[in-house]
């Protein structure tokens, strides 16, 4: 359990994927090293060729802009035909229908978690944050002077949440709690018991859950894809996706801030005011591809689903399977779902490693191969990485992993 200040003070110290990533890339010493430089740390599998958008999406892209219909500025909330269609898109798992006003259309979920904060900020608010978790919700919540507490993920028991830590870090002035599901960074998929006991939980501390679903259906273990807004009549939640990883198109930019909430929470006038006026002034979506969205969403190609799932399920027992052969790291639980993998770096096997920072840096430097140590998501002496590569590159990748931990084995781990 953890507390940390959240004010604007507190943003220099906070880690950013990105800024780390680009500081691993810095390293790679290209005049030694050969080997061509494999990432298995950004949550973007575009790169990879195995990995593209269904035609139907292109498709609709491509109509709507050469309509020139949708060539000016959309409502500030999205089009009106948008916010239905992910209405619709959503209801379908959810025991009530939405409306569209239920819908505010953002510029990926990053936009929508910086909604959220913004939204949510008073003098003294606190939110609780997954550890390990997505970084960004930490640097948005100290730039809106949301002091942030972790509650602890639990490795052994498949990433679930400590719901004891929740209850003992909660208080009267705690405006959120965040639930990402499918995981992020964990790789794991929440059980619709889990998800229950969370939704009693938060009702019993009156606060709203804000369900990060941005890995929504990307399930490919024994447990479904359930939505945190299946308990919308036990808590009001806020729910935060986008088009980017469903259906590989990270780059477009299409995500939503969805009020689920059946019991009217989010529908008091001054919070509808509030929200619309800060709507206001965000800049929204490409209108092209705001107006693309009714056709993908209505036209599930599901041959396309199944080829991404397939695709991600043989990536998981490759890196599963691998990892098994590199003694200094473990993967505690098999991932089931989204992207991303945490896995455990023991250092006592290690000679002249200090942490998993120095860890990432020297692989790189040696390897070429780019990971994610876990500090940046919270978690220190773990390492995140992605699988969502292709089979090749991911074989490769771990290969050098291997050889790298030959090469820097304490002297009786090599014999």
């Amino acid at each position: 359990m953890e507390i940390s200040n959240g004010g604007i003070d507190n943003t220099g110290s906070i880690i950013t994927i990105k800024g780390m990533l680009s500081l691993l890339m810095q390293s790679v010493d290209d005049e030694k090293n050969e080997k061509k430089v494999i990432s298995l740390a950004m949550g973007d599998p575009t790169v990879h060729s195995c990995f593209h958008t269904t035609h139907v999406a292109t498709e609709a892209v491509a109509e709507a802009l050469l309509s020139e219909k949708f060539n000016g500025y959309a409502p500030t909330a999205g089009l009106p035909l948008t916010r239905r269609a992910i209405a619709e898109y959503l209801s379908r798992d959810l025991p009530y229908k939405l409306t569209p006003n239920d819908v505010f259309v953002t510029s990926g979920c990053t936009q929508a978690i910086d909604v959220a904060m913004a939204l949510l900020s008073r003098p003294g608010a606190n939110i609780l944050l997954p550890r390990p978790g997505f970084p960004i919700y930490e640097l948005s919540a100290a730039f809106r002077h949301i002091e942030v507490r972790h509650f602890d993920l639990l490795p052994d028991k498949g990433w679930e949440v400590d719901l004891d830590d929740i209850e003992s870090l909660a208080d009267q002035n705690t405006v959120a709690l965040v639930i990402i599901n499918p995981g992020n960074p964990c790789g794991n998929v929440y059980s619709y018991q889990h998800l229950q006991k969370l939704a009693e939980t938060a009702n019993k501390l009156k606060t709203l859950v804000i369900a990060d679903e941005v890995y929504g259906h990307l399930v490919f273990g024994d447990k479904p894809f359930v939505p945190m807004g299946v308990f919308g009549s036990t808590v009001p939640i806020l729910t935060l996706g986008s088009l980017s990883k469903r259906w590989i198109v990270p780059g477009w930019r299409l995500g939503w801030f969805v009020t689920t909430d059946p019991c009217g929470m989010f529908r008091k006038p001054k919070v509808v005011e509030r929200m619309k006026k800060y709507f206001d002034i965000l800049g929204d979506p490409a209108t092209f591809i705001q107006a693309a969205v009714p056709s993908i969403l209505q036209q599930p190609d599901e041959v396309f689903f199944k080829k991404t799932l397939n695709l991600l399920k043989q990536s998981v027992d490759i890196c599963y399977n691998k990892i098994k052969e590199i003694p200094c790291i473990s993967c505690p639980h098999k991932p089931e779902g989204s992207m991303a993998v945490m896995l455990k770096l023991n250092l006592s096997l290690l000679d002249d490693i200090i942490d998993d920072i120095d860890f990432c840096f020297k692989l790189a430097k040696e390897e070429s191969v780019i990971i994610l140590p876990g500090t940046a998501v919270g978690l220190k002496n773990w390492l995140r990485v992605t699988f969502a590569v292709d089979p090749y590159s991911l074989e490769e990748c771990l290969d050098r992993i291997k050889s790298f931990y030959q090469r820097h084995a304490k002297q009786l781990q090599r014999y």
